[in-house]
């Protein structure tokens, strides 16, 4: 074999080797990736986890009125969530990495982020409307009523009923009305879109684990 000869055996023996670390690299990188999907699928379960205690929680202290226990359940619940915000934020950031380019993965996780702050936002205010309650329902203080005797009060409270009166319940009620329901419609809306994203996650993971 003369010099030329094994200059181009040895050029062809180089690509070779590049091609096979390419293609290495590109499989670590793929394995890389489903990791990370796989974890995001987790990140969620978790998510509904917290909403499903939060849920319990909530039902509890309407039937109770543990304020504390609630405020308690809150604090607990927001630092789930920040928690996993913050590992959701980690993944995207791996996708944007040119290592691994893989913008559309994380324009993904970002779409359920912005729903998943959406979502949390619009079951706070649900639930800080029904703690509330109908403004005809609500239950009045009357520690601002005069007092003449240990058992009887002059109540503040007490008004004429006219049908100005009337009509200012009806609206109070009709708006508290309205927000419920557009709150609820709100929480619906950005499940419907969450798990639109989440199926797409899966048809990724499949064809990944397909390769």
């Amino acid at each position: 074999m003369d010099d030329f000869e094994k200059k181009v055996s040895l050029e062809e023996s180089m690509e070779i080797e590049e091609e096979e670390e390419e293609e290495d690299s590109s499989i670590s990188k793929n394995k890389e990736i489903l990791h990370s999907l796989r974890k995001f699928l987790d990140v969620q379960q978790r998510r509904a986890q917290a909403y499903a205690k939060l849920k319990t929680g909530f039902a509890e202290y309407m039937n109770s009125s543990g304020e504390l226990a609630y405020q308690q359940l809150c604090r607990e619940i927001t630092g789930e969530f920040n928690d996993c915000s913050k590992q959701v934020l980690e993944i995207e950031a791996l996708f944007l990495n040119p290592d691994y380019c893989r913008v559309d993965l994380a324009q993904l996780l970002r779409a359920v982020q912005t729903q998943e702050k959406q979502k949390l936002h619009l079951t706070a205010t649900i639930q800080v409307l029904k703690k509330a309650g109908r403004p005809s329902e609500r239950l009045v203080s009357h520690e601002n009523c005069l007092f003449k005797k240990p058992m009887e009060h002059e109540c503040v409270h007490v008004h004429e009923i006219t049908e100005a009166s009337g009509t200012e319940d009806a609206e109070a009620n009709a708006e508290y009305d309205n927000a419920l329901k557009e709150a609820i419609i709100g929480v619906q809306d950005a499940v419907t879109a969450i798990n639109e994203d989440l199926e797409e996650v899966r048809y990724e993971i499949a064809a990944l684990e397909a390769e």
